[in-house]
């Protein structure tokens, strides 16, 4: 499904991502883990439209994507939950939804099938769907950044960081919410700073150090790999 071959992104003269190559199937959840700057938001980003590479390609689905513009990408089923959220707080919750499903273009005849299923998932904002996003709390917040990626009928979601700054309560809320969407069949590339959770969450998983891929497997055999375990999970993770 997704296909990246020798990908490079520089910030400047900075090389962020150095000549990455993976592959995802169609439906696969995959993790991406690593310290702060290791380059995993900058991949996302790449892959999305937002940065262009520096070389490599890009492709989905058999449709080359490297170079093309983000609403491009979007429009062939690639969706992004950016970290931080980034909603519209002057708009409603349901406006913020509606502008999401501009990304489904001609693959869904109207917003309204997309608006139940964000509803049904996210129960909350089918409550507050008159109430401006700005006054949400954190959690509702990022449920709303998901749902509106949900409203552009994506087939590959990417998500960067969707625990940060919330709550365990809310972060198993939005995690239960991942894997009912996983278990539908939609594919996720999930970078996230809780590694353990990360690996909990998905079926491969990636190791990113200083722009490379340094490591990968199966999310369930790095759970239990020293090397993972000593530098990313501590040393609880232990069976």
């Amino acid at each position: 499904m997704l296909q990246i071959r020798e990908l490079t992104t520089r910030y400047g003269g900075i090389v962020a991502v150095d000549g990455i190559s993976l592959t995802m199937a169609e439906g696969q959840a995959v993790a991406i883990i690593g310290a702060n700057g290791a380059g995993k938001t900058t991949l996302l980003r790449t892959i999305s439209g937002l940065l262009r590479p520096a070389s490599g390609r890009i492709t989905f689905a058999d449709t080359a994507l490297t170079g093309r513009p983000a609403y491009a990408v979007a429009r062939q089923g690639i969706l992004m939950v950016p970290e931080g959220r980034q909603i519209f707080g002057a708009l409603t919750v349901e406006e913020n939804l509606r502008l999401g499903h501009r990304a489904a273009a001609a693959r869904s005849a109207g917003p309204n099938d997309e608006l139940n299923k964000v509803f049904a998932l996210f129960p909350i904002l089918a409550e507050r769907r008159g109430q401006y996003a700005g006054q949400l709390s954190g959690g509702q917040q990022q449920m709303l950044a998901i749902g509106r990626a949900m409203m552009g009928r994506p087939r590959l979601l990417l998500l960067d960081e969707p625990s940060l700054g919330l709550g365990p309560t809310v972060v198993a809320q939005v995690f239960v919410a991942l894997k009912a969407l996983h278990q539908e069949g939609l594919g996720m590339i999930l970078v996230e700073q809780n590694a353990r959770l990360a690996l909990e969450a998905t079926e491969f998983a990636y190791v990113m150090e200083r722009g490379r891929i340094v490591h990968q497997g199966s999310s369930a055999t790095m759970r239990s790999d020293p090397l993972i375990v000593d530098h990313y999970l501590g040393e609880a993770a232990r069976p």
